[in-house]
């Protein structure tokens, strides 16, 4: 199908054939390779903090100037190990300085780097480690710490491949020590090779839930095309280098490739955190936010929640959140209406009312950013327009329109998977990334694109009526007011929908007046379920589609062993139905279980349910 190209200004007109909304011409070429936006850093500000990494009391720092030595020290040794493009370095370790400067040596060195999920190696069954370990085919495996990540270490080993650790090297495990060459002084050798823009910087794993692991090719002209755009977007990155916090795995593109480069592009300073948007953890999160007040705030929809929380009931930390910030960014999945609204009226408050707060969308396989939101943007689930540079085409798909991209930012193929390669795209090269959208305005595509769902993830009732599940997810979670954390989507080949209910902690004990208690105990409470019952109703509307008929609250947190919750704190839809299968079996089972919450008819003259 050959589509009508039609400019972001111009009307896109009926949506039954299809369109390619285009972005503006890029008016920065951006860098050739990783490399050469690294050194033009060092250069412009060598004395400027690069990285922060606070772990415990001990606050660790490395300049620009100290950064692009020590890279360039690890890019000289790892070519000394023989790795090259087609032996990659995989590194299993945590977000910290040691893991940036062994990473950006391999980019200057030319080597692609794979950072691996830190659960891999963690958790009991190790499979899905030794996939991706045997699918890469790395020539050195690293871990900086080679206790923490000893069992990963052995199975490199167990495959024939190199290991090497900066801390606890004494160990069988480690074959090389880079402690040393990380500290050293070089002479630069690498810095005299020929990388080209298409060479292979990175291969990163998407956190499928099925099937065999995928390995999306990274280049270095996808990260500098992304960042160039990015910078075109944000001016101020320009002549303000920007301050970020930020806690995504590098595994993961949100993290590894936006977040990352945009303090590299730009001269700033990243902020490691150790914390994480769940309860006991988030502290470290507010701590550095207070300590180092950001310019950029990256994140995805569930750490703005916890952060709405605090910044609620704190105003001093409040007030130095706020001092500064010009940027909001999240992406991945929607933010509620309800947190997009009381975020935008918490930076009124607080003096930011210019407050730029931007929804994005993409994926690993765009590096990530294909479209941002307007700054003038007002629409919760708006993901915007095609960066320069991006073209996004929307093809019709069942009742929905199916988004596909193309541009400067997609990968060239899947690692070592020519089929799965060729499969991705259509015959225009545009990739085929899963997800639905539609216009905002069908007279003016410059408004936006409105989130409409993953195609993959939508199912069939009994009466073959679809469900359109990311809408779905969005809507009950807005509907719970604070209550609910996530839902997972069940109902396929059923005849009403059901959902599995996870609940946000600190709400539900508010809700329930008992500080103490775990989750157990608040699936149980009456307050609580009467709460989600409320908040059936206000879900949807009557027709089948969209009626949440069931839900059981769950008495646990989504898992992140079994793979129900990503790195960047995405839930897994697929899999949490998977490893929750039986309850997805009590859900509709006939009777009806007691833990099941029917759907109320109407509220009472109180407020409850009847």
């Amino acid at each position: 199908m050959t589509a009508d190209r039609v400019p972001i200004s111009v009307a896109a007109g009926s949506v039954g054939t299809a369109i390619v909304v285009a972005g503006p011409k890029p008016v920065f070429a951006g860098y050739p390779t990783f490399g050469h936006m690294l050194r033009a850093s060092a250069k412009r500000a060598p004395a400027a903090i690069a990285f922060v990494h606070r772990t415990g009391e001990v606050v660790e720092t490395v300049s620009y100037a100290q950064a692009l030595q020590r890279s360039e020290a690890c890019a000289d040794a790892l070519l000394s190990f023989g790795l090259s493009q087609d032996r990659p370095l995989a590194i299993l370790s945590q977000n910290s300085i040691t893991h940036a400067i062994v990473a950006m040596g391999a980019l200057l060195a030319g080597v692609p780097v794979a950072p691996i999920s830190v659960p891999y190696s963690q958790i009991s069954d190790m499979t899905r480690l030794r996939q991706v370990l045997a699918f890469l085919g790395p020539g050195l495996v690293f871990a900086e710490d080679g206790a923490a990540f000893g069992r990963g270490l052995k199975l490199a080993q167990s495959l024939g491949i190199p290991t090497a650790a900066t801390t606890n090297v004494d160990l069988p495990e480690v074959d090389h020590s880079l402690d040393s060459l990380l500290s050293g002084s070089t002479a630069g050798a690498s810095g005299g090779a020929e990388i080209a823009p298409n060479s292979v910087a990175k291969v990163l794993f998407t956190s499928g839930s099925t099937g065999e692991p995928k390995g999306v090719i990274v280049t270095h002209r996808m990260i500098c095309s992304n960042q160039a755009a990015m910078a075109e977007l944000w001016p101020a990155v320009q002549s303000e280098p920007p301050v970020i916090v930020d806690w995504l795995a590098w595994n993961h593109t949100f993290g590894g490739n936006l977040v990352f480069n945009c303090a590299i592009h730009n001269a700033g300073m990243l902020v490691i955190d150790n914390g994480r948007p769940m309860p006991g953890l988030f502290a470290e999160t507010v701590r550095n936010l207070s300590e180092n007040p950001p310019t950029i705030h990256f994140g995805v929809p569930r750490g703005f929640d916890e952060l709405i929380n605090v910044l609620r009931t704190d105003a001093a930390f409040a007030q130095r959140y706020f001092s500064r910030l010009r940027y909001m960014f999240t992406a991945g999945a929607a933010l509620s209406a309800d947190s997009w609204d009381t975020y935008r009226r918490l930076a009124e408050q607080y003096g930011r009312a210019d407050l730029q707060i931007h929804v994005a969308w993409g994926a690993t396989e765009t590096s990530p950013v294909a479209t941002m939101s307007p700054a003038s943007n007002t629409v919760s689930n708006n993901i915007g327009v095609p960066l320069p540079g991006a073209e996004i085409k929307m093809v019709p798909n069942e009742e929905k329109l199916e988004l596909r991209v193309r541009g400067p930012m997609v990968m060239p193929g899947y690692w070592r998977a020519p089929e799965l390669s060729a499969q991705a795209f259509d015959e225009e090269g545009f990739y085929r990334i899963g997800d639905a959208g539609k216009l905002l305005d069908p007279h003016d595509p410059s408004k936006g694109i409105l989130f409409d769902g993953r195609t993959a993830e939508n199912f069939k009732l009994a009466t073959g009526t679809w469900v359109q599940v990311g809408a779905l997810r969005l809507d009950a979670v807005t509907a719970g007011e604070g209550l609910i954390q996530d839902v997972a989507v069940a109902g396929q080949d059923r005849k009403e929908i059901g959902l599995l209910v996870f609940l946000n902690l600190i709400a539900a004990r508010k809700l329930a007046g008992l500080p103490e208690a775990d989750l157990a105990e608040l699936s149980q409470n009456p307050k609580v379920r009467d709460a989600v019952a409320k908040s059936m109703l206000r879900s949807g509307e009557t027709g089948s589609s969209t009626r949440i008929g069931r839900a059981i609250i769950l008495p646990d947190a989504p898992s992140f062993e079994v793979g129900e919750m990503t790195d960047k704190g995405y839930l897994n839809q697929r899999a949490v139905l998977r490893s929750r299968a039986d309850l997805v079996e009590r859900l509709f089972a006939e009777p009806i279980e007691t833990d099941v919450i029917l759907r109320p008819l109407v509220l009472d003259e109180r407020g409850g349910t009847n």
